[in-house]
């Protein structure tokens, strides 16, 4: 039985590159809210933010049985690269794709759509979500 699945991905970067992270939103194809998950990774970039989030949303997709996935980002520079249709200048990008494009390949199917900002507004608040918690948590410690 297939298990279609709406995700949401956005990377989020305090600075370029500054503190950094994931948020992804996953829902199923008619709505229903299935996962909602953010995580902190460090001083990055924003485009190792948005791979990120991109790696993350294909691991978590597996885990919950996912078999179609038509995954919205608003990073259109790692959409079109995902897609072939932007090469890859920098080589720690071409390690990200890789290993999507590899991971990929355990699903039916996978469509990488580039989506405006406003209509992946739960991916970029839970993304924002780790880096107010984090900065909560910085501040509480000193």
């Amino acid at each position: 039985m297939s298990k279609r699945l709406h995700i949401y991905v956005d990377g989020a970067c305090r600075g370029n590159p500054g503190p950094s992270s994931v948020g992804v939103y996953i829902q199923t194809e008619d709505g229903k809210s299935l996962k909602e998950y953010h995580r902190t990774i460090g001083v990055a970039t924003n485009n190792v933010a948005e791979y990120s989030a991109m790696e993350d949303a294909l691991k978590i997709a597996e885990e919950i049985g996912g078999t179609d996935l038509k995954i919205h980002a608003d990073s259109l520079l790692m959409v079109k690269q995902l897609n072939g249709e932007y090469k890859i200048k920098k080589p720690h990008l071409r390690e990200f794709v890789d290993r999507i494009l590899a991971h990929k390949q355990l699903f039916n199917s996978v469509e990488f759509v580039h989506v405006r900002r406003e209509f992946n507004t739960r991916a970029d608040r839970l993304a924002n979500t780790a880096l107010d918690l984090l900065k909560k948590k910085t501040a509480n410690a000193v």
